[in-house]
Order: structure tokens, then C-alpha cells, then sequence
């Protein structure tokens, strides 16, 4: 029986559907406690006899979202229900329109047992209903299960409610942020790695006029940037500048980072780099898919952003440039010589569990037994691999995904893999295996970004306005941002946006978040 359950979303009657996914306990073993003990009138002794109670499939209902453009098959389903003895039913929903179903799902109160989250704003959403007892609380569980209280303190604090538990997460590292460069490059110029902003800014310069790859044409510049102040340079640049991730303490108070003098000088930086020429020029226009582009034609020779990029931009570059060797770095000063780098919240989606269709402590115990056999060993690495010998080989002891099956992967495994509980760390699965030197380098690089990490401490705290106006104040700072760097504001033409945000909504934020911190102090 092919077990994909198709679900339309309202408006994308085109789109993708729907699939399924994975579940719960074990089959247990039962032995007869003792044997049949003989009497005076029968000297006969009965055998010792055991008899195996299997236990009745737990059933699950699970939705999730879905980023590839077909639900999986049932290869990987088949061997999850058999391994942790359940019947599950996975709904996918196309990513695009992910919200939207998890948005009717709870007008409506037509949940399945078990609720992925699409990310931190769908857990912002959803708070109301938390605090409106919509879902169950986890923190007295947890600590019943082997494996889920393995899960780490910092990313659990990251997503309480009002100081309490309710979901678990998918693991996501804590800081990628670094920069990928054409090492290439810097040999022909005898230039070193970058330790600090001023090294990295020369290597902007160089790349940008001295001729990095010989060709004696003026066709290159130094970094290549995209519409994205967090995942692009923006947020890496300024937190080696030493500003705040996104909330920071001052004067005993939490105040938003672009009210931090570092902020401003992370701006200068960037300001500075754009006027000389160093970096593609429509930037704020300038797409993801654009700004690699720009690497992979040879036109840009510094990527910053999420380190483990290294692998395509490596592969994509080689195909036009088959001599171009990567190189990554993390570790780069800010003009105070020190180092920090901006922290993620730890997750990529969170997983609830709704009071309406899980009924009873019981069938949450049940439930939550098979997350914890998910965060197994074998059990993660299967649904984050694939079957071995099928999809991945293992070298050295961690998992090699076949080059030759990416198709067959993304189409059979990867929704499994978007919804593994933990992390390599907290479940033990095979971490992956790369012959890479810059990728090798790039993933002991995230492990070392543990060391300096800057916290958002205001990650696990709300303020109604922010709910209700927060994104659209936020995105006047960032379209400030973009003009100052782009010279068509200056500090006092920032300053005014600034204090129109806090007129606007923005001195209730700032109010009600450092009320949340205090209520929990």
C-alpha cells in the first residue's frame, strides 16, 4: 500500500502534495516470570516456557513541510515503522505554503498528533496558542527519555514560552558564519588568510586591482554580497565588529543592535568597501542565486556567509575555473582584536503536539517514545542518510553520500532528513565524510565558532507590538541600513529613522521585552 496521503493547499492547486512520515515504540519482550513449580501428585516438571507479547503498532500523524518538488516513497517509511514499531502517516505540505496550512490547522483545530514548525517566525505565531494551553507542555517529560533529555539546554531555553517547554528541535549549528575565498587567488598576490577586518578589507582591495587571476583585464573585485542582511556579509561583518546579536544589553537595559556604536561602524565598513568598488554594487537588489554566480564566473573572490557553502561554490567554480582552489576562514578580529561571531537560535523547525488531537498523557508518552527512538544512533542516521549501500557509504566512520544518487537522495531521503530531531552531538549519528580540504577545514571551523559565540538574549522573549508591528518596523531599519552603505544617508539621516521606529512602536518593544527578561529574573 503506497502510504503518500495526497493534500492540496488552498491556493496552489498545481502544487505539490502531500506525503508521509515516521513514528513510535519498539516491540517488547516478555518472559513468563517463572516456571511451573511440580507437585507431590505430579512429579512431572513442566518446561520453562516464554511467551513474546508484541505490542500493537503505535499510530502517528504527522505534518510537515516539504522542499522538494515530490513527496518521498515509502522506501525509507517502510524501514522506520519497522524499526521503531509504528504506523505513520507523514503529510507534506509544499514549503511555499506551509504557513498558510499551519495557520487554517489551527483556525480550525484540524491538527494531526504531531506539528512541525516551519521556522521562528511560525513559533512567534503560534505563542498565543501556546499560552492558550493549545499544546502540550514538555518540560516534565523529557527527562523520562534516554535520548530527548539529551537535547541541549541553550537551544531548549531558545524556544520556551514564558519559561516553559513545548516543543523539541530539528539541530541546526549554532554559528556557520565565515568567509570562502579563491586561495588561488590569494597566492598569485601573496596574500595571507585574513585575521582581522583590516586584513580581510585588503584582500577585498587586491582582488579588486591587482590582477588576482592574471588574465590583465580589470574584471574582478573582491566580495560578492546579496539582499540579505543576516545570511549575506552584513551580520558576520558586524559581529567581528562586536555588535550585539540582534538585542544587546546597555546600561543595564536590552536595546536593539542598531543602537549599538558597532553597528554603525559595522556599516562604515561596509560602506567603505562598496565606495572603493570591492563588492558587486547593486547588492540590495542582488539575489542568492546571483551573488554565487558572481563567484562562479570568476568575477568575485570572497563569499561571505555559511561556511559548508564551500562544497558547491567549490564544484560550480571548478566547472568553469578547473584550476581554482577554496579556502575558508572564520577567525577574524574586529578593530578591537577581539573575535565574536553571531549565534543562531540552534533550530530549524519545532516540533508541537496539539491538546486536540493527542488526547491524553498517555498517548504523548507513546508519541514522544518515538522521537526518542528517532534520536537513536541508527535510527538518525537513517533518516538523515538513507539506507546504507543504497544512499551513503561509510569512510572512516562517517557517512559518504553517493555523488552519483544526489537525485535519487533528495528525492528519497531529504524530507526524512529535514525532521531529525537533534543534532550529531545529542543522537550520535554518522557525521558526514568530505574529501574537501576547504570543506574538511570549514566544518572543524563551526565546530571552533562554539568557542565565541554572541547570544541573542532577547531569543526567548516577546512583546505584543513586536507581534503585531515588529516586521514592518523591521524593515525600515533595514532598508536605513542599505542606504547608509549606499551613501544616500548619513549617521543623522539613520539616527532619524531610528527614532522614528521607536515613535512608531518601537520604545513598546523595547519596554515589553525588557518586562518579559524581568518577569523571568
Amino acid at each position: 500500500m503506497n502510504k503518500v496521503k495526497k493534500i492540496l493547499t488552498p491556493i496552489s492547486v498545481l502544487a505539490l502534495s502531500v506525503g508521509l512520515f515516521a513514528g513510535c515504540q519498539s516491540s517488547t519482550q516478555e518472559a513468563d516470570p517463572s516456571p511451573k513449580e511440580s507437585t507431590e501428585e505430579n512429579t512431572t516438571t513442566e518446561s520453562n516456557t516464554e511467551t513474546e507479547e508484541v505490542k500493537d503498532p503505535v499510530s502517528i500523524t504527522i505534518m510537515a513541510p516539504l522542499k522538494e518538488p515530490e513527496t518521498p516513497p515509502d522506501l525509507l517509511l517502510n524501514e522506520i515503522e519497522k524499526m521503531t514499531n509504528t504506523e505513520l502517516e507523514y503529510q507534506f505540505f509544499p514549503d511555499e505554503n506551509y504557513e498558510e496550512k499551519l495557520n487554517t490547522s489551527l483556525a480550525t483545530e484540524s491538527f494531526p498528533q504531531v506539528v512541525y514548525l516551519k521556522n521562528a517566525n511560525s513559533f512567534l505565531l503560534f505563542k498565543e496558542a501556546i499560552r492558550d494551553e493549545q499544546f502540550w507542555e514538555l518540560g516534565p517529560y523529557l527527562s523520562e527519555f534516554d535520548n530527548l533529555s539529551k537535547l541541549k539546554e541553550t537551544t531548549l531555553n531558545n524556544t520556551k514560552v514564558d519559561g516553559k517547554l513545548y516543543s523539541l528541535y530539528v539541530g541546526r549549528p549554532l554559528s556557520r558564519a565565515g568567509a570562502i575565498y579563491r586561495q588561488d587567488w590569494a597566492d598569485n598576490l601573496g596574500i595571507d588568510s585574513p585575521t582581522n577586518v583590516d586584513e580581510l578589507y585588503e584582500m577585498f582591495r587586491a582582488f579588486t586591482e591587482d590582477d588576482p587571476d592574471g588574465n590583465g583585464l580589470d574584471d574582478t573585485f573582491g566580495l560578492t554580497d546579496r539582499n540579505d542582511l543576516v545570511y549575506g556579509a552584513f551580520k558576520a561583518v558586524a559581529s567581528w565588529h562586536g555588535a550585539p546579536n540582534n538585542w544587546g544589553e546597555k546600561d543595564g537595559q536590552l536595546l536593539p543592535e542598531f543602537m549599538f556604536d558597532e553597528y554603525i561602524e559595522a556599516m562604515d565598513y561596509m560602506k567603505k568597501v562598496h565606495e572603493a568598488g570591492y563588492m558587486n554594487q547593486d547588492f540590495p537588489v542582488t539575489s542568492k542565486s546571483d551573488q554565487r554566480n558572481l563567484f562562479y564566473n570568476g568575477t568575485a573572490g570572497v563569499y561571505i556567509g555559511t561556511m559548508s557553502d564551500v562544497s558547491t561554490i567549490n564544484n560550480e567554480t571548478t566547472k568553469n575555473f578547473p584550476d581554482a582552489v577554496m579556502d575558508v576562514q572564520n577567525y577574524i578580529e574586529g578593530p578591537d582584536g577581539k573575535f565574536g561571531t553571531w549565534s543562531a537560535p540552534g533550530y530549524g523547525n519545532l516540533v508541537l503536539f496539539p491538546k486536540s488531537s493527542v488526547k491524553s498523557e498517555e498517548e504523548l508518552k507513546e508519541i514522544l517514545g518515538f522521537f526518542d527512538q528517532m534520536m537513536s544512533a541508527e535510527m538518525s542516521t537513517l533518516m538523515y542518510w538513507g539506507i546504507e549501500g543504497e544512499h551513503y557509504e561509510v569512510i572512516d566512520g562517517k557517512a559518504s553520500a553517493y555523488a552519483d544518487k544526489k537525485d535519487q537522495i533528495k528525492r528519497e531521503v531529504k524530507a526524512f532528513k529535514d525532521s531529525v530531531i537533534g543534532e550529531v552531538a545529542t543522537s550520535g549519528r554518522l557525521d558526514g565524510y568530505y574529501e574537501l580540504p576547504a570543506r574538511i577545514k570549514a566544518e572543524e571551523m563551526i565546530i571552533d565558532n562554539n568557542d565565541y559565540l554572541i547570544f541573542d538574549p532577547a531569543a526567548a522573549l516577546d512583546s505584543d507590538t513586536y507581534a503585531e508591528k515588529g516586521a514592518r518596523l523591521q524593515d525600515s531599519i533595514n532598508d536605513a541600513t542599505y542606504n547608509y552603505i549606499l551613501g544616500e544617508i548619513d549617521r543623522a539621516g539613520f539616527e532619524q529613522i531610528v527614532n522614528e521606529w521607536k515613535q512608531n512602536g518601537g520604545d513598546d518593544i523595547i519596554q515589553e521585552i525588557n518586562d518579559a527578561r524581568n518577569a523571568l529574573n
